[in-house]
């Protein structure tokens, strides 16, 4: 199978310094092959029999003495989330990037903002993506923050690096 695996929180601001060499590294000792690294804020794609975000922390988290979220999808989810993307249009598109289904506090979080008082940035909620179309950037972004805020174990790629992955990861020998 082939994977792509979205780490949360490193080399941002300074903070969290783990070099793509030591991930690459960490990810051939967890049984992944072909592996490759695109940008330093974490943004792996490889090939494993099965592959557990879980395993994948707990062996990054060994090697960068800090915890090191992982969120995977297959590519054929990531092809998923490409193909879904609401805002076709716009070169202003984020996505966030969630383990799992949000809790249904979250849910309501995000149910309770009014997100038209933020317009003209919006979003769009998926089973595990949340979309977002930022046209004015995501740093201080009040509808971004917010729902953000809801559900703190997402990670955000903006959509090049979306397609840029994809890319990679269907180059990728192996099935």
């Amino acid at each position: 199978m082939k994977y792509v695996a979205l780490l949360r929180g490193i080399n941002v601001g300074g903070m969290h310094s783990l070099p793509m060499a030591k991930v690459r590294e960490t990810f051939e000792a967890a049984g992944a092959s072909s592996v490759a690294t695109y940008i330093q804020s974490g943004n792996v794609v490889f090939v494993a029999k099965a592959a557990s975000a879980e395993k994948l922390c707990a062996a990054l988290t060994k090697t960068a003495g800090f915890t090191v979220p992982v969120v995977l999808r297959t590519e054929a989810e990531l092809t998923a989330v490409i193909a879904n993307n609401p805002y076709p249009k716009s070169d202003a598109v984020q996505c966030a990037f969630l383990p799992e289904t949000p809790a249904k506090t979250a849910l309501a979080k995000i149910d309770a903002f009014d997100a038209k008082a933020c317009l003209p940035s919006t979003f769009t909620l998926a089973k595990r993506e949340i979309y977002f179309d930022l046209p004015e950037g995501i740093g201080r972004d009040k509808l971004a923050n917010t729902i953000l805020r809801a559900v703190p174990d997402a990670t955000v790629r903006n959509w090049r690096t979306v397609q840029k992955l994809a890319t990679m990861v269907g180059e990728l020998a192996g099935k």
